[in-house]
């Protein structure tokens, strides 16, 4: 990783990052768009690949692609009625179908009945109504006859030898050709996860790029860092620091059109969601699989038009905002944003009694609801503010308190023990010493992970304002195979063992208690050191907690 970061600084786009960058990290909300020949079949994009279908059968889809029904402009309209300030459309996906005009194949638009340019048509509504555009593009090609590895269930003549160079010089010819002929705002690219960076050339193609659109936006997954990073279907559990991301996510289960699946996610969870990345310093790129007749699915379209009304009203709390200043959100505080001195407070159960928020060092000038103004009492004394709801009937998806201050805020990062006397001490908010051990989130995880150096140690701050006896559990999880390992967590000279049992995978985790400590009222500092390591990692800890008794 250090070496790729390496790589992108020295291939940096001539413009400057904060200047390049600074419209989509103001936008904070875009449209995915999964489109193809697939959608005819309604099983998602993955459908050649999952149903094995051979190339000749999977070419008898496109000669019946003809959304007649297909309205750029209506496309545009809806995101912009959804809030959304910019669009990522594939170009081309897996499956090697390109959805614009190709100078460099015939499976392409062109050959449908259509006869139409879909990207170029989209790129001009886009435009014309102050839309910004980016292309996903898939480095992988089922289709194409020199990608390599050859899919499993693909058939090449015989004697046909592919050349993985040969396919380069066509996906290298197609980016090109995209950047010259549309001008996209940027470019994020899929598929990477068969070769790493030095075989897609991925330093070539990022310095390919930026030639020709200096002020392109270019995501992670040619393997190299790029501008940004892109969690898949999931929010992660901390924010990236400095690192810009986005989250991409579906508003059923499925990318491409899947007349099947009908899990879709209510509003209320999609705010939420939107909610949630905002107040970690991320983006939200929700995703549509338009129909084979070129019509977004109801289903879809109701529900991106009432996250828009939402946000017609409370925009000005996720647009062009910072994430939270607090390195914990204490129920019932689901998140925070930040513009200029103004901190905006989420809630998504409305208060039912007072509030007490932790760490705040900044002055409070004023507190109020954002949906009419209607004033919060609060009282602020050294570094807790409480604030005092007024009955009233709550915003369905999030209340949203707004919090002008003397200035830009200020937050002590110290952790507190809540008011049932517990402490919790999660693994986003450790401090990780060592080379290897890590945070990691996503697919399960929310815990300290690669811990293959049993001198790397984590801890945690916090103060303890009522004193007493705790007894000390930890969350972890530990693989088949790894398990063994001896730690201690330390805390005020006292020291509590354990062994570290395996639990099935690096994601069954499981609460284990180590005993008891005593502590007065004060500041301490917890440390989980390992002893020994038998085995690859040491574990995955999820949090310590500390348990009045």
């Amino acid at each position: 990783m250090i070496f790729a970061l390496f790589l992108a600084s020295a291939i940096s786009s001539p413009i400057p990052p904060a200047q390049r960058l600074a419209w989509w990290k103001e936008a904070r909300f875009g449209m995915f768009i999964h489109w193809g020949v697939y959608s005819i079949l309604g099983r998602g994009e993955w459908v050649m690949y999952n149903e094995r279908i051979p190339i000749p059968e999977y070419e008898k889809l496109y000669p019946q692609f003809n959304p007649t029904k297909y309205n750029p402009d209506e496309w545009v309209k809806l995101a912009k009625e959804a809030g959304m300030k910019y669009i990522v459309i594939t170009s081309k996906h897996h499956d090697g179908f390109c959805m614009f005009d190709s100078a460099l194949t015939d499976y392409d638009c062109m050959s449908t009945p259509a006869k139409r340019d879909f990207i170029g048509d989209l790129v001009k509504a886009c435009r014309k109504q102050g839309m910004k555009i980016m292309f996903y593009y898939s480095l992988l090609d089922w289709h194409h006859p020199h990608y390599v590895p050859r899919p499993a269930w693909v058939e090449d003549p015989p004697g046909h030898e592919r050349d993985f160079n040969k396919y380069l010089e066509y996906m290298f010819g197609q980016v090109r050709e995209l950047c010259e002929k549309y001008k996209p705002d940027g470019i994020w690219f899929d598929g990477g996860w068969e070769h790493p960076p030095q075989d897609w050339r991925a330093e070539e193609l990022l310095k390919m790029i930026w030639s020709i659109l200096p002020n392109a936006v270019i995501n992670d997954r040619t393997g190299l860092p790029a501008d940004f990073s892109t969690p898949e279907q999931f929010v992660p559990g901390a924010g990236m620091g400095e690192r810009l991301w986005e989250t991409c996510m579906t508003i059923n289960n499925s990318w491409g059109y899947n007349a099947y699946d009908h899990a879709h996610k209510s509003v209320r969870q999609l705010i939420q969601t939107l909610v949630d990345i905002a107040s970690k310093g991320g983006n939200f790129l929700l995703n549509v699989g338009p129909m084979p007749t070129g019509e977004i699915q109801p289903e879809f379209v109701v529900r991106l038009k009432q996250m828009g009304a939402w946000l017609k009203q409370y925009g000005d709390a996720i647009y062009g905002t910072d994430g939270s200043p607090f390195p914990v959100h204490n129920p019932p505080l689901n998140g925070c944003t930040v513009k200029g001195n103004k901190l905006f407070l989420h809630f998504f159960e409305y208060p039912t009694a007072p509030v007490k928020i932790w760490g705040l060092k900044t002055k409070v000038n004023k507190a109020y609801l954002m949906k009419d103004k209607t004033p919060i009492e609060f009282k602020q004394k050294d570094l807790e503010l409480v604030l005092d709801f007024p009955p009233i009937v709550p915003d369905p998806y999030d209340t949203i308190v707004v919090l002008e201050l003397a200035g830009k805020p200020e937050v002590e990062f110290t952790i507190r023990q809540s008011e049932n006397g517990e402490v919790d001490l999660p693994a986003r908010l450790a401090k990780v010493h060592g080379q290897t051990a890590r945070y990691e989130s996503g697919d399960g995880r929310d815990n300290i992970g690669y811990w293959t150096d049993v001198n790397d140690w984590v801890s945690w701050e916090f103060v303890v304002e009522k004193g007493g006896d705790f007894e000390v559990v930890i969350t972890y999880a530990c693989d088949k195979g790894t398990g063994g390992s001896e730690f201690a967590v330390e805390i005020d000279g006292q020291s509590l063992k354990g062994v570290v049992e395996e639990t099935g995978s690096w994601t069954d985790f499981v609460d284990k208690s180590l005993g008891k400590v005593s502590l007065k009222a004060g500041k301490y500092t917890l440390a989980v050191r390992p002893l020994t390591k038998p085995g690859g990692a040491v574990m995955n800890l999820k949090s310590v907690k500390l348990l009045p008794r």
